[in-house]
């Protein structure tokens, strides 16, 4: 389960969660921090990444495109990494379940 934090998250997010979620990357690590959405969409397609988000435009590139690649869209505003942090670890099995469902293309987190 690969994740790629979209610019509005932290990249601290991928040293906190590498247990849950090894292999995880931060678009700043790819150089896509300035990237728009059908570059980071790509990338996350090509590389097998999940893309993580506040942003709801993926999940509108995802109901459009479909999977892959598989949207997870943090629903909750303005929060600390702490935060984000518990809110991943709290759905981890959610994840998997998701990560495992060739039907879903979204995850939505609240």
């Amino acid at each position: 389960m690969k994740l790629l934090f979209d610019e509005n998250l932290s990249p601290k997010l991928v040293a906190r969660l590498a247990s849950e979620f090894p292999d995880s990357l931060h678009v700043s690590r790819a150089e896509l921090d300035q990237a728009d959405d059908a570059t980071v969409w790509k990338y996350a397609e090509r590389e097998s990444f999940t893309i993580v988000t506040k942003d709801a435009d993926f999940q509108e590139i995802s109901l459009r495109l479909g999977a892959p690649p598989k949207v997870i869209w943090l629903r909750r505003g303005n929060c600390s990494v702490d935060d984000t942090v518990a809110m991943l670890r709290d759905n981890v099995d959610a994840a998997r379940a998701f990560f495992g469902d060739a039907r879903s293309s979204v995850l939505v987190i609240t």
